[in-house]
C-alpha cells in the first residue's frame, strides 16, 4: 500500500509538472467572439462567412479573414430554417460550407449509459482490491512457517568459493575433504557399508573462517548450499521455528546432494532445561525438530548439515552424540605462515607498493583472526584513499594495525604539556622494562598519540607464535605491566589513573598464576570452579572449593607476585635512568618511535626470545581459549 501510494503521488507530480510546462510555453489561442443570428445573417449576405460547423445547437463560424466566432441556433429547428426566418439571401447561403457533427452516440454514452455504469465500476474495483489484499495476507500467513534459508546455486560461478580461497586451516581442510568425496562419490562409501556423516560441527573463535570454509565445501563438491542463521528459526509464535526446520530439510532433500549450513547454532541448540522454570518453549521445540530431522535421514539421502559456533560448551548433549554432529572440526587462530597466506589472498585486488613486506605485517598481527586481517587491509586501503595515494604503502599497513587494535588517532585531543610528559614516562617505562627482560615480548612501537581510550600505547608482539606460555614469561610480563606505574612514581613522586588498566591486568594475571595455572608456592592445583549461568543472559559464577585459610594464602601469593614484579621494574628503571630520559625526549619530540630506532637507542641489535624451559610449560585447555593471557 505504501509503495502504491508513493507511485500514484509520483505520477501526479510528473503530470502537474508537464501540465505546468505546457501552459507556460504554449501560445494562447484567440478567444472566439459570440454573435447573434441576425449578425450572422448580415455577414453571410456580405460574403464574409467561409464555413459554419453545427455542433448540436452551437455554431462554430469561420470567416474569410480567419477570425473565429460562435453563435447559437434556434432549438428544434435546423440551421437553414433559422437563417431563412431571419431573411438570409439563399444564393449567399449556398456559397457557405456547412458541416454538421454527429454527437448522438457520445451524448447517449455521456448522458445515459455512463451515469448508470459508473457506480457498478467503482463498487467492482473496490471489491477486487479487497479480495487482492485478503489473498496477499493469506499467502503471507501461509509462508510464515517457510524456511528463509539463502541458497547458493552451484552453477553460480561468480559467488563460488573453493578451498583455494581459504588460506591456512590445513587440518580442517583435510577433515572436510572427506565430506566432499562423499558428496561427489557416495557409491564407493555405501558399497563398503559406510554410513553417511549426518553433521559436522565447526568450532573456533569468531572470524576464523567457519562460514567461508563451509561454502568452500559446497563449492568443491559442486552442490547447493543452504545458509541460515540459528536465530532465524525462533519467532514469537510457537511452532514457527519447528515448521521452518521441516521446510528447510524438505528443500534440501529435494536438491540432494546438498549442504545445509546453520550459523550460530547455539542460538537454538543451548542445553535444554537450563535456567529457572525451564527454557524457552519455542527454542526447545525448534531444537527438538532439528534433532528429529538429523536422526531421520535415510541412508541414501546425500544431505550433510554443517553448523558453526564459538560456544560449544553450552550446546545440548543430544546434538553432539554420534549420529548427529559427531564430527567436530576446530578452526584455530592462524599462525604466522597462515596469516601471511591470508594477507596475500586479501591483497589480490589491492595495489600494494613494492616495498611492502607482508611477513613483517604477519609477525606484528599475532592473535589476529582471518576477519581481522581482512579488516586490516581494508583500513589500510581507506587510509591510502584519504591521502590521495595510488598504492598502499607500509606506513598505512602499520597504522591500520594500531587502528584495528586501539582505534583511530585522536590528534585533535588537546593534552597539557605536563600530562604529555607523564604519558611519555609511562610508555617509556613499559618499553624499557620489556627490552631489559629475557622472556618479555619485543617492543614493536611506542607512541604518546591518543588512540581510543588510551592516552598512549606500547605495542609488543612475540617474534614467533606461542601456544605454550611459561612461568618466566608471565613473571616478566608482570614487570612490564607495572613499568608505567613505577616510572611515574620514580620520575614524579606521584602516580596517576593512567595505570589503572595495567594494574587490573597485572592483578588478573597474578591470580591466574595461582588459581588456574598452578605456578605458585601453593602447588600444582587449581582453586575455584567457574560455572556459566544461561538464564537471563550470560553470567559467570565462580564456586569456591577451598577454605577461607586457603583464600588468604591465595591473596598472599598474588601480592607476592605483584611485589616481586614491582621490585624488578624499580631496579631496572633506577639503573637505566639515563636511557629512560633519552626515550622520553625522543617521544616528546616525535611522539612515536619504531622498533629499529628504539633498539638502537637502548643498545640491542634484536630482541630474541629464549626457548621456553620444558619444566615450566603450561598449556591452557583446548576447550577454554580464554586461558591464554
Amino acid at each position: 500500500m505504501k509503495n502504491l501510494a508513493k507511485n500514484i503521488g509520483l505520477i501526479l507530480l510528473v503530470f502537474l509538472v508537464i501540465s505546468g510546462l505546457f501552459v507556460l510555453y504554449s501560445k494562447p489561442q484567440p478567444k472566439p467572439t459570440n454573435i447573434s443570428l441576425s449578425t450572422l445573417v448580415t455577414q453571410i449576405d456580405n460574403g464574409q462567412v467561409k464555413q459554419i460547423t453545427v455542433d448540436g445547437d452551437n455554431l462554430n463560424i469561420t470567416l474569410n479573414s480567419g477570425a473565429v466566432e460562435n453563435s447559437t441556433k434556434e432549438k428544434e429547428a435546423g440551421l437553414t430554417d433559422s437563417l431563412k426566418n431571419y431573411g438570409v439571401d439563399p444564393s449567399k447561403l449556398d456559397a457557405v460550407n456547412i458541416n454538421i457533427k454527429d454527437n448522438s452516440s457520445s451524448s447517449l454514452w455521456l448522458n445515459t449509459i455512463l451515469p448508470f455504469l459508473l457506480p457498478f465500476v467503482l463498487i467492482g474495483g473496490f471489491i477486487w482490491f479487497m479480495l487482492r489484499q485478503a489473498q496477499k495476507g493469506n499467502s503471507q500467513a501461509l509462508s510464515f512457517g517457510s524456511s528463509r534459508a539463502r541458497v547458493i546455486d552451484p552453477k553460480d560461478k561468480r559467488h563460488r568459493v573453493t578451498f583455494k580461497d581459504v588460506a591456512g586451516a590445513k587440518e580442517a581442510k583435510e577433515e572436510l575433504v572427506e565430506i566432499v568425496e562423499f558428496l561427489k562419490h557416495p557409491g564407493k562409501f555405501l558399497k563398503l557399508g559406510a554410513k553417511i556423516p549426518k553433521g559436522v560441527l565447526l568450532l573456533g573463535p569468531p572470524g576464523t573462517g567457519k562460514t567461508l570454509i563451509s561454502k568452500a565445501v559446497a563449492g568443491e563438491a559442486n552442490v547447493p548450499f543452504f545458509n541460515i542463521s540459528g536465530s532465524e528459526f525462533v519467532e514469537m509464535f510457537v511452532g514457527v521455528g519447528a515448521s521452518r526446520v521441516r521446510d528447510l530439510f524438505k528443500q534440501a532433500k529435494k536438491s540432494a546432494p546438498a549442504i545445509v549450513f546453520i550459523d550460530e547454532i547455539d542460538a537454538v541448540g543451548r542445553h535444554r532445561g537450563a535456567g529457572l522454570g525451564g527454557g524457552h518453549d519455542e527454542r526447545e521445540q525448534t531444537l527438538n525438530q532439528i534433532l528429529v530431522e538429523m536422526d531421520g535421514f535415510d541412508t541414501n539421502t546425500n544431505v550433510i548439515v554443517i553448523a558453526a559456533t564459538n560456544r560449544p560448551d553450552v550446546l545440548d548433549p543430544a546434538l553432539l552424540r554420534p549420529g548427529r554432529f559427531d564430527r567436530r572440526v576446530t578452526m584455530d587462530l592462524p599462525d604466522i605462515e597462515e596469516r601471511l597466506a591470508i594477507l596475500k589472498i586479501h591483497a589480490k585486488n589491492k595495489p600494494l607498493s613494492n616495498k611492502i613486506d607482508l611477513r613483517v605485517i604477519a609477525e606484528r598481527t599475532s592473535g589476529f583472526s582471518g576477519a581481522d586481517l581482512s579488516n586490516l587491509l581494508n583500513e589500510a586501503a581507506i587510509l591510502s584513499a584519504r591521502r590521495e595515494k595510488k598504492e598502499i604503502e607500509m606506513f598505512e599497513l602499520t597504522e591500520a594495525i594500531e587502528k584495528v587494535i586501539l582505534g583511530p588517532e585522536r590528534r585533535s585531543r588537546i593534552i597539557d604539556k605536563e600530562e604529555k610528559k607523564i604519558i611519555a614516562y609511562h610508555e617509556a617505562g613499559h618499553a624499557l622494562i620489556g627490552a631489559s627482560l629475557k622472556y618479555a615480548d619485543p617492543v614493536q612501537k611506542i607512541s604518546i598519540i591518543s588512540r581510543g581510550h588510551a592516552g598512549g600505547y606500547t605495542l609488543s608482539a612475540p617474534t614467533k607464535d606461542k601456544r605454550l606460555l611459561s612461568k618466566n614469561y608471565f613473571i616478566d610480563e608482570l614487570s612490564v605491566l607495572l613499568g608505567g606505574y613505577v616510572s611515574e612514581k620514580l620520575s614524579f613522586g606521584d602516580v596517576t589513573t593512567g595505570a589503572s588498566n595495567d594494574l587490573e591486568r597485572a592483578t588478573s594475571m597474578a591470580r591466574n598464576l595461582v588459581t588456574r595455572f598452578g605456578m605458585s608456592e601453593l602447588g600444582p592445583r587449581t582453586f575455584g570452579h567457574k560455572e556459566e549461568l544461561v538464564f537471563l543472559g550470560k553470567e559467570i559464577q565462580e564456586e569456591k572449593n577451598y577454605s577461607e585459610k586457603t583464600a588468604e594464602d591465595i591473596d598472599k601469593q598474588v601480592t607476592k607476585f605483584i611485589t616481586s614484579a614491582y621490585s624488578v621494574a624499580e631496579t631496572i628503571l633506577t639503573e637505566k635512568k639515563e636511557t629512560l630520559e633519552k626515550i622520553v625526549n625522543v617521544l616528546l619530540e616525535k611522539e612515536t618511535m619504531e622498533q629499529d630506532e628504539f633498539n638502537a637507542l637502548v643498545g640491542i641489535k634484536k630482541k630474541v626470545q629464549e626457548p621456553i624451559p620444558s619444566e615450566n610449560i603450561e598449556e591452557p585447555a583446548a576447550s577454554e581459549p580464554e586461558q591464554n593471557i
